[in-house]
């Protein structure tokens, strides 16, 4: 259970601006091949998408505190991701699982309003895709 539980935190954290590799997390807990696969998929998924609809809030709810400190998107990485957005759409949130440009993706679906339902529909797809992909390779190595 301990395991299951790290494995949600460090990938809703991960997901969040914060520095966190869910990835090698899972990677080790596959590793020792004492888990289950689905359930490890299902818990990262979802501590991810999770993470995922914080940063939407926080885009949604708290862009007027975008100048303080500890909020977790620059402008720089804000107007990158913005841009990317209105070029692509809500399409684009099947690249939230990307470094670097993937979570200030979520943040700024979250400024511009995108509705929760299509938001969860397509990063769910994105990062489950992610961790899918991540398992079957990883697997297939040992």
């Amino acid at each position: 259970m301990i395991a299951y539980l790290g494995l949600f935190f460090s990938a809703l954290i991960a997901a969040t601006i914060l520095p966190m590799q869910s990835e090698a997390v899972l990677v080790g807990l596959l590793t020792t091949k004492s888990y289950s696969v689905t359930a490890l998929l299902l818990v990262a998924t979802v501590g991810n998408v999770l993470g995922a609809v914080i940063n939407w809030a926080l885009g949604r709810f708290l862009l007027r505190f975008q100048d303080r400190r500890w909020f977790p998107v620059t402008e720089p990485q804000l107007a990158r991701a913005e841009g990317w957005y209105h070029r692509y759409g809500r399409w684009s949130l099947l690249g939230s699982w990307l470094p670097i440009i993937g979570d200030p993706l979520t943040v700024v679906a979250g400024v511009l309003r995108e509705p929760i339902g299509p938001f969860l529909l397509l990063v769910t797809l994105a990062k489950g895709g992610r961790y899918l992909v991540l398992a079957m390779a990883t697997l297939a190595w040992l």
